[in-house]
């Protein structure tokens, strides 16, 4: 069996989903005011940075959150399934993964924000902490591009 890392998975769910960059994310919301976004990310993440409006239901929950019968159970996203919805995490990989799994499950207008909540904040829209304060830009900057520390790095290879 030949086993996939992170960003194979993702680059081979791309051909199979719809991206929509943010000022496209923007625009659908506009025309259709029923655009539902939902923000994949972890809690931490949510509450210092995210997209006004978003409602988040974490990528752990996310499929028993779209489905009705659960303690997870979200019932905006369990009707949702002809509507437009947008997904949103940091970068727009998670989303990525995700997007297909809701087309899986009956979604018929699901889309992954290319570039995610970093790509949003490089545009300078705006983005609101856990106290519904704008967040600045350069902080959100920071937030949304933490440092890798040495044990996340690949291990160097073995010379020989």
């Amino acid at each position: 069996m030949t086993f996939k890392n992170f960003s194979t998975l993702v680059a081979d769910t791309l051909p199979h989903i719809q991206e929509l960059m943010p000022w496209d994310v923007q625009a659908l919301q506009q025309e259709k005011p029923q655009t539902l976004l939902i923000d994949i990310r972890e809690q931490a993440e949510f509450d210092a940075a995210h997209i006004a409006g978003s409602l988040l239901v974490p990528r752990g929950i996310l499929e028993s959150a779209c489905d009705w019968g659960y303690a997870d159970t979200v019932p905006a996203l369990a009707t949702a399934r002809d509507q437009p919805v947008v997904l949103v995490c940091r970068s727009g990989n998670r989303t990525a993964l995700a997007a297909l799994t809701l087309q899986q499950m009956g979604f018929t207008a699901v889309y992954s924000m290319k570039t995610g909540v970093r790509g949003w904040n490089d545009y300078e829209l705006p983005l609101f902490d856990a106290n519904h304060q704008a967040v600045d830009i350069e902080l959100a900057d920071a937030l949304l591009n933490p440092p890798l520390r040495p044990e996340q790095m690949p291990p160097k290879k073995a010379a020989g």
